[in-house]
């Protein structure tokens, strides 16, 4: 994932050099937005993980996890939206990975942001942990 993103720093610098005036770019907002990929495909990553133990089977387990990705990126937002009660609604909204990358890709890299990702990563691979060791081989 590091390598895919280390690749799409060449349009940063095209970009940077193409614009009018020179060095025309929101850098803390490109920087912010490229930590918090970094952060978002690692949880996605661990996301993956343990779907990938909770099943033997590898189409199963990527649709679980496609949707378990889903559900943490978008569908915390969209269930906010069906609250209406305001610090409620944000609570929730706060649960999704969506809020934290947005606040992230607008330049401003928070410690709650950051202790949010590796968190849930950890979570997740903890999770994936139990699951494995509870199996019997």
């Amino acid at each position: 994932m590091f390598f895919a993103l280390l690749l799409t720093l060449v349009y940063y610098f095209s970009l940077r050099q193409l614009g009018n005036p020179v060095n025309n770019i929101d850098t803390p907002g490109v920087m912010g937005s490229y930590v918090g990929l970094l952060l978002l495909g690692g949880v996605f990553c661990t996301i993956g993980v343990l779907a990938s133990a909770l099943t033997a089977n590898q189409i199963v387990a990527f649709i679980l996890a496609a949707f378990l990705c889903f559900l943490f990126y978008a569908g915390f937002e969209s269930l906010a939206g069906l609250v209406q009660e305001g610090t409620f609604s944000l609570r929730v909204q706060q649960v999704g990975i969506l809020y934290h990358y947005e606040a992230m890709s607008k330049g401003l890299i928070d410690s709650r942001d950051l202790i949010y990702f590796v968190t849930m990563g950890t979570a997740f691979l903890a999770a994936a942990k139990t699951v494995l060791s509870s199996r019997t081989w």
